[in-house]
């Protein structure tokens, strides 16, 4: 497991599925917010689900977000469209509403840096992020991110088009937390 100063990012477990189904992706706003395909009801259990872990897929690595005190789930985080050839990777993260607001993704944002750069060697890191998600935005400044631009009516969202905000971190512009575990 990867460890910050709070949370826990670990492997996918069977019994996470349901729980992130219900939490995440069942509510249709927030999933409809949080992906880039259009949501979709998807029936408990079925191996289709975006939850259910493919280990044979290189160019994404789910996790599950875990608190270290209890190691009670919050949510979801990965890396994805890993590119080895350029060395980078994007982030993405999505926390149970019970979690929110109580620092953890700007943590998850800490963890997966290491994790990126770290374990992977990757030179950049990059998020895309709705330009409402106030808190997203906030969790990656506090990590080094820097807003690189702009994406004008590029998501597509509950009938509007909504603006989106690219940000970007340097394997030399990072400053990891002193305090995170890591390992």
């Amino acid at each position: 497991m990867l460890k910050g100063s709070k949370v826990g990012l670990r492997a996918r477990h069977e019994n996470d599925i349901p729980i992130l189904q219900a939490e995440l992706h069942d509510d249709v706003v927030n999933s409809s917010r949080a992906e880039s395909r259009p949501w979709r009801p998807i029936t408990p259990g079925s191996k289709d689900s975006p939850l259910v872990v493919d280990d044979k897929e290189q160019r994404h690595v789910p996790f599950s977000v875990v608190e270290l005190d209890g190691g009670t789930l919050l949510g979801t985080a990965s890396l994805w469209s890993i590119d080895n050839h350029n060395r980078s990777a994007h982030i993405g993260l999505g926390l149970l509403p019970s979690s929110r607001g109580k620092g953890y993704g700007t943590d998850v944002v800490a963890v997966l840096c290491h994790y990126g750069f770290v374990v992977r060697g990757l030179q950049r890191l990059q998020i895309e992020t709705l330009s409402d998600n106030v808190a997203m935005l906030r969790s990656a400044e506090r990590n080094g991110f820097v807003r690189e631009g702009v994406l004008r009516s590029s998501a597509w969202v509950m009938g509007e088009f909504l603006d989106e905000v690219l940000l970007g971190l340097l394997v030399q512009d990072w400053n990891p937390d002193p305090d995170s575990k890591h390992c």
